[in-house]
């Protein structure tokens, strides 16, 4: 076991059909024409000398020492900026060259720390490497006069010189140690596409600087390591290599934050944790990454994590650590009693979309087959549930429909409800990337999110609709594209069902779906309206992006549906660069849903009613399996409030702080006779626990993640459970405490069981992914490779349907007493309900959360920045400070729900999707006031959660 060796090519690989051969150094090679000379050299296995070049950028021919001599061809031009040509004979390493090089590097050194021995960088730099690929044996020139390096000049202020930034909480800037490469500065633009970074000054004055000569904290560099992962030196290094030394293996896994699924080197020294550095040939981010999946793994070894099982008798009691038999065995014996007691479908459990694909189908096979219900739910549910209900019912298929890499071959790119730059970073990099080349947007959302207006970005149009009206402005824009002739008869015609198109045409051609009428509803200038459907219908490839903005109303499902119309009647699906993409919020929602998380299905979407799909788990599980679905989340609460649900088993969820109106489920956990919380910290809902099984975090344990484009992705281990046991082991023991006769050595055979029981998922093992690198679902005898594209040749259901798009108002209205709407959402530096991303340096950003107000309610109010407000609904209220800013509509505010002593959903409505039960967490009526300090409820809450966290054993060593 070793560093994994990832090839550097220089510069990036040419997209040409077109091939090229040439002689590198006498060896013949052939390439796509555009490729560099360097990359073509490269591949003939010949390295030329290089620093300013690397293949995560273009091309700059700044460093000379990548120059090459060409026959027929005077000088000595750069290989990097040099593309091939036929016949074209080149020569990397003459005498000439080598002298070149050898004073180009001399000149590098001459200005550069000699503290190689001591630096961070030793081992993996790159100067340091090519100092010595050229021969360089001495350096000719010294330090005398200007320079960079030391303080002072002959007991002078050395002015040139600066101190290191160390203000980031992840990684170091030593100008000392920069050869202005702009390495950085171009991954920053290029890469990233934040722009944060730039060189200032002109020859030797020059220095790579954040901003406007500012800290790197203070500037609008986002941590995303683009630029700390392109510096060939020490200029820009990790704090922790700085502390810990250079790794000496690593281990490819994947991130366990949002739904992009990033691919990274997991690089070790001992069990020790290095660094995350991402993988090139991860499929899903190409080799990117943002702050949370590249830096913020601190939570793995944080203070308050758990590492000991622990139960009490009553809430109010102190935690009492227990040794893993005991805990397991109290808990299968509780829900024993609790079944006996109240009957067979008393108890059930939640899975985790946080937790591997392995261990969400364990916790789901011991709900059917230990506890004999159907009482499983999970937290997708709650996000995305009105995507498998409406793309089930339009294409015949519960999941996005392309790959990430299709976005680069979009035209027009149309984001309802998302903030991809917040909530998948490393993605919207790439949607920026397509956007700088000149492709087109359409952004529809409540707030100005920073994809509309950004470096180098600005969108053509933007629907700031009011909060509620998304069905109705999605339909506006349909209005426009049939009345005026827009949509794409001969797709719908050979795809589509076409008299059910003609009844939703008739249906969207109606007055009142037309942009003047919606776009009095929704404040939108109806000229808007028309000109996005314009521009979608006939701009090209049309892909369409959404998020929770879209599936977390009362009309989730509807506006999912009204997409899928969208996208049938303009032909923008089955081809590369179009479709419609669900931008799943967390790293395995997609999975947790595939795997059978839900109480009417079975894994791979599959009714429980079906006596055909039951046949198949009830012959290998050995039990008869109940054919009616069971009990959602919220009727769970519902039944323990009444008395007829006694027992929950919680795997990797804080429903307390994530699920709506907060005072409905405390009151449900607390009617509860034993619920069992298994996850790393003490969580919110661990205040109404009674068992608490410590879990282990995705360096911890073998597994599969999918992601939102449904790429099954390998989890590996890279050091053993802190906690002594992988989730899906805690699982197994819980279910043979209860006396099933599970009996898995490896995640890979859980694995074999999905792969035989659940056909879209027939052909992938463990043996297949490491093959593979991944696979993206359908992946059987008919898509061997998996299937990047859905609906290619056909919808899934076999005819693509359009079904009619009603506007229904919510109930939850705005009035006198609560005059403007509150929404909801996430920033970038935090994840979800913060459990993870709170426990790390990340705070530094993102301390507490703020409600967005724009100025003129703020004005009205008497409300100045950063002042104490009161947020007021029909369900509660909380307190928060103030954040004013135009990014929200007057008559909307804005809030995260990263916080648990803020607690947002205190003020969520239990309103919720009418096919799913999505809460509806975008949409809750609400008044701003000046606040004295925290309500009520949060004093009581803040009591009751410091109470609840007391843990006996810790308490008699103090």
């Amino acid at each position: 076991m070793g560093l994994i060796q990832e090839i550097d090519y220089g510069t990036p690989a040419s997209t040409s059909e077109k091939q090229v051969t040439l002689t590198v150094d006498g060896f013949t090679v052939t390439v796509p024409e555009g490729t560099s000379i360097m990359r073509a050299s490269m591949e003939a296995g010949i390295a030329i000398p290089k620093l300013c070049a690397t293949d995560m950028v273009d091309a700059f021919g700044s460093c000379r020492l990548c120059l090459v001599e060409i026959d027929g061809r005077n000088g000595t031009p750069s290989s990097c900026t040099t593309p091939v040509g036929p016949g074209m004979v080149v020569h990397t390493q003459t005498g000439r060259l080598k002298d070149i090089r050898r004073g180009v590097m001399e000149l590098y050194i001459s200005d550069h720390p000699l503290d190689c021995l001591t630096c961070a960088a030793n081992g993996d730099c790159e100067l340091q490497t090519q100092a010595g690929v050229v021969g360089l044996r001495d350096v000719r020139y010294g330090y005398e006069g200007d320079n960079h390096v030391f303080k002072k000049n002959d007991g002078a202020e050395n002015f040139k010189w600066m101190a290191k930034d160390e203000s980031n909480p992840y990684f170091t800037y030593d100008p000392s140690k920069c050869i202005v490469c702009s390495r950085c500065v171009r991954a920053c633009e290029e890469v990233q596409g934040t722009f944060a970074l730039t060189i200032e000054g002109r020859g030797f004055e020059s220095r790579v600087s954040p901003g406007m000569h500012q800290l790197f904290i203070d500037s609008e560099c986002v941590s995303c390591g683009a630029c700390v992962q392109a510096c060939p030196t020490a200029t820009l290094s990790e704090k922790s290599v700085i502390k810990i030394g250079q790794p000496e293996h690593s281990v490819v896994t994947t991130c366990a934050y949002c739904g992009v699924g990033c691919s990274f080197k997991a690089e070790m020294r001992g069990d020790e944790l290095v660094r995350m550095v991402p993988y090139k040939d991860g499929k899903a981010n190409r080799g990117h990454s943002c702050v949370k999946g590249r830096f913020a793994y601190g939570y793995s070894t944080h203070k308050e994590r758990i590492l000991n099982p622990m139960i009490r008798d009553k809430v109010t009691d102190p935690w009492r650590e227990v040794s893993w038999e005991e805990a397991l065995t109290h808990t299968a014996n509780e829900f024993r009693r609790i079944q006996y007691q109240y009957g067979r479908t008393s108890i059930g459990g939640i899975t985790s979309s946080r937790c591997t694909n392995e261990e969400t189908y364990l916790v789901q096979k011991l709900i059917r087959q230990g506890f004999r219900n159907n009482n499983v739910d999970t937290c997708a549910r709650v996000c995305h549930s009105p995507t498998g209900y409406g793309l089930g019912q339009t294409f015949g298929t519960s999941a996005g429909t392309q790959d990430f890499d299709s976005i680069e071959q979009t035209d027009v790119v149309m984001i309802i409800g998302a903030n991809p730059t917040d909530a998948h970073p490393v993605f919207a990099s790439r949607m920026k990337k397509r956007l700088r080349k000149g492709a087109k947007l359409i952004v529809l959302d409540p707030r100005r999110t920073d994809i509309v207006r950004s470096a180098h970005i600005e969108a053509q149009h933007h629907l700031p609709l009011k909060p509620g009206t998304n069905v109705a402005v999605v339909t506006a824009l349909a209005h426009v594209i049939v009345t005026e002739g827009l949509f794409d008869e001969a797709f719908i015609r050979e795809r589509c069902d076409w008299d059910e198109f003609q009844d939703w045409a008739s249906f969207v051609a109606l007055p009142e779906n037309s942009p003047e009428v919606v776009g009095q509803l929704a404040n939108v200038d109806p000229e808007e309206i028309r000109s996005a459907a314009r521009l979608f219908a006939t701009g090209g490839n049309g892909a369409i992006y959404y998020g929770l903005g879209v599936t977390e109303h009362s009309q989730g499902s509807t506006t999912v549906i009204a997409i899928a119309n969208l996208a049938m009647a303009t032909g923008n699906i089955g081809r590369p660069g179009v479709g419609v993409n669900p931008l799943r919020g967390q790293n395995n929602v997609q999975g947790s849903c595939d795997m059978g998380s839900f109480p009417h299905e079975l894994p791979g979407y599959r009714h429980v009613s079906g006596d055909g799909v039951r046949d198949i788990y009830e012959s290998l599980w050995g039990v008869k399996l109940d054919d009616e679905p069971g009990l959602r989340i919220p009727n769970m609460l519902d039944a323990a409030v009444d008395g007829s649900f006694k027992g929950l088993y919680v795997q990797g969820e804080d429903i307390l702080q994530s699920d709506p109106d907060t005072k409905h489920v405390a009151a449900g956990l607390a009617a509860m006779e034993c619920v069992v919380v298994h996850d790393l910290f003490l969580n919110e809902t661990a205040n109404y626990a009674h068992v608490f099984l410590p879990g282990s975090t995705f360096l911890e344990k073998d597994g599969t993640f999918t992601n939102a484009e449904r790429r099954i992705n390998r989890v590996r281990k890279v050091m053993a459970p802190k906690n002594g046991l992988a989730d899906w082991e805690v699982t197994q023991k819980l279910a043979q405490a209860m006396g099933l006769a599970w009996n898995y050595q490896h995640p890979s055979e859980i694995m074999d069981e999905i792969a035989g029981t659940t056909p879209s998922f027939a052909k992938i093992s463990y043996d297949y992914l490491e093959k593979m690198g991944s696979v993206q679902w359908p992946c059987n005898e008919q898509a061997p490779e998996g299937t990047p594209i859905m609906h290619i040749s056909g919808f899934v259901r076999g005819k693509g349907k359009f079904i009619r798009t009603e506007y229904v108002a919510t109930d939850e209205r705005t009035g006198p007493r609560f005059p403007l709407l509150l929404t909801t959402g996430r920033i970038l530096s935090q994840y979800n309900v913060g459990a993870q991303t709170r426990r790390t340096d990340n705070v530094m950003w993102h301390s507490e959360d703020r409600l967005e107000i724009h100025p003129h309610d703020a004005e009205n109010r008497g409300l100045r920045d950063g002042d104490w407000v009161r947020l007021t609904s029909r369900s509660g209220e909380t307190t928060l400070r103030a954040l004013i800013t135009d990014k929200v509509s007057p008559g909307v505010v804005y809030t995260t729900f990263h916080h648990p002593d803020t607690q947002a959903n205190v003020i969520t409505t239990d309103f919720s999707d009418w096919a799913t039960n999505c809460p509806e967490y975008k949409v809750t009526a609400v008044q701003v006031g000046a606040s004295n300090g925290p309500s009520e409820w949060q004093r009581d809450y803040d009591e009751q959660a410091r109470n609840s966290r007391r843990i006996a054993t810790l308490e008699a060593a103090e």
